[in-house]
């Protein structure tokens, strides 16, 4: 079934994922075939953090996000300010697969 270019993609979203979860750790990791993108809660005190959520990207999808991502923040910090940047923070390496 051919798409028509010019007509609007429906997307639906349930209320689950419409409600988000909060994220603020991001670790990509790609292979040859797909960039992988995990985002996780990270809880000051807390010895263990999890993976809240997990997408996987084409390498051109993953290209059309970041060009996607850098427009968004270059229109916010146009709008609000510039985003300070962070100290460069350690990730701990001990990341492994589902537990």
């Amino acid at each position: 079934m051919e798409q028509n270019p010019n007509q609007p993609l429906n997307i639906e979203i349930s209320e689950e994922i419409a409600e988000g979860s909060y994220a603020n750790l991001a670790i990509i990791t790609h292979s040859n075939a797909e960039f992988v993108v995990d985002f996780v809660n990270v809880m000051p005190g807390t010895p263990k953090s999890k993976v809240k959520s997990r997408v996987i990207l084409t390498p051109m999808h993953a290209k059309r996000f970041m060009k996607a991502l850098v427009e968004n923040v270059e229109r916010y910090e146009a709008a609000n300010g510039t985003i300070a940047d962070m100290l460069p923070v350690e990730i701990p390496m001990n990341f492994g697969g589902p537990t």
